[in-house]
């Protein structure tokens, strides 16, 4: 028998009042576990994701400017398994009808610049008065009140803010931005993280709360982790390019024809690189024989194993460590071949996008790497059209007739 409830959050309403990445990906995993997403957009352009290139039109994707009939790539990402209303909450009207939204919701989400919320009177303590039950999740840049006022929250600015661009790169080289915006992606995690926690405790206690979280607190918290300032203090260059140092050998190696990563720092492992290599003789050498000693040679370690994978292909160092003898190795692959990894579609961690105007050849798009052995998670509901679901949300959930809808619209309130 199907269980009525085949995803883990069926049942909860989700207001979401989210722009830019961070917080239509936090709602973007609620509505992938199962909650019904209401995407509260300003009537017009909506969102401001909406506006971002590249476009998906009658003739494909393009950089050009957006036409009416285009959608953002952006969009159809990050706006599955949600429904697309129109609402002006400037209005007084458009305000009262968000109220009573809340009334009805588990969960509203924001990440709106700092004292917008309030402005609009849709803070935690606005919706709290009229649902004491209301869990209401907010990700701002730096906390609010932030201690930087006038500094904007690109992902950019915090990255360079949290220490981990100035841990990232090489020794001789530049401070370096991660490849992906990692402070607006990470920030999402902890958020949901904090929704779940705050719906279980509602449900022990009947009371909601306010789940707060800070871009740059979640990227300090991983800078914290790797205890740089004890390696700093011995001597350990902050930035390290392709290696650890640390557990040496453990990094990216050069080959003829790209390269290869390889973790060896096991007694185990290490001896049989050392043989593959053709350098058996260096477990005695008091340089290496041990992991202590290892850390503070690193270099020559790793130049004795570049050394071989210089002369081989990537393909043969993998077989030579990791197929013949267990020890961690893997050819680097690019962003394209693992969006194209058939075993990553199978588990539904990456997905095509869907939209008319791409065909066969869409693009690729996120997917929900979670999987449950009883319940079933997936972004599997395209992106919608702006205020797509204004006639269900407004007319199914808060009863309004024909003729109240037809007024709102015609007053610029959805």
């Amino acid at each position: 028998m199907v269980n009525a409830f085949s995803r883990p959050l069926d049942g909860i309403l989700v207001l979401d009042l989210t722009v830019a990445l961070s917080g239509p990906y936090a709602s973007l995993l609620l509505g992938g576990l199962g909650a019904e997403v209401i995407r509260i957009e300003a009537p017009g352009e909506g969102e401001i994701g909406r506006t971002n290139p590249p476009f998906v039109g009658p003739d494909g994707i393009h950089f050009g400017a957006k036409r009416p009939q285009d959608v953002s790539l952006t969009t159809l990402n990050r706006a599955r398994n949600k429904k697309s209303i129109t609402l002006n909450l400037k209005s007084p009207r458009g305000h009262a009808l968000f109220m009573r939204l809340v009334k009805e919701a588990d969960i509203v989400m924001e990440n709106m610049s700092e004292g917008t919320a309030v402005k609009l009177k849709v803070d935690y303590e606005s919706v709290r008065a009229v649902n004491p039950k209301i869990i209401y999740g907010s990700i701002k840049a730096f906390g609010e009140p932030s201690a930087y006022p006038t500094l904007k929250g690109m992902d950019i600015i915090v990255q360079a803010m949290s220490g981990i661009m100035e841990a990232t790169g090489f020794k001789d080289g530049p401070p370096t931005r991660w490849g992906l915006p990692m402070a607006d992606l990470l920030a999402p995690l902890f958020a949901v993280n904090g929704l779940m926690a705050a719906l279980i405790y509602r449900g022990r206690t009947g009371e909601g709360q306010e789940v707060k979280v800070s871009m740059l607190d979640c990227l300090a918290s991983l800078v914290a982790e790797e205890h740089f300032d004890v390696f700093g203090d011995a001597g350990f260059a902050l930035r390290t390019g392709n290696f650890l140092d640390r557990i040496t050998p453990f990094g990216i190696y050069e080959t003829k024809n790209g390269h290869v990563a390889i973790a060896a720092f096991t007694p185990a492992w290490f001896k049989g690189l050392l043989e593959v290599i053709g350098q058996p003789q260096l477990m005695q050498d008091p340089r290496f024989s041990s992991r202590g000693p290892r850390t503070k040679h690193a270099a020559e370690m790793n130049g004795y194993v570049e050394a071989w994978t210089r002369t081989q292909t990537s393909e043969h160092v993998v077989n030579e460590l990791l197929g013949k003898r267990e020890i961690p190795s893997t050819r680097v692959r690019s962003p394209k071949e693992v969006l194209q990894d058939p075993l990553l579609h199978a588990s539904g961690a990456v997905t095509r996008l869907t939209h008319p105007g791409l065909g066969k050849n869409a693009p690729y798009g996120m997917g929900l790497p979670i999987q449950f052995s009883k319940s079933k998670s997936q972004f599997d509901q395209p992106a919608t059209e702006l205020g797509s679901a204004n006639d269900e949300v407004y007319g199914g959930l808060l009863k309004l007739s024909s003729e109240e809808l037809a007024a709102l619209r015609a007053d610029g309130v959805i």
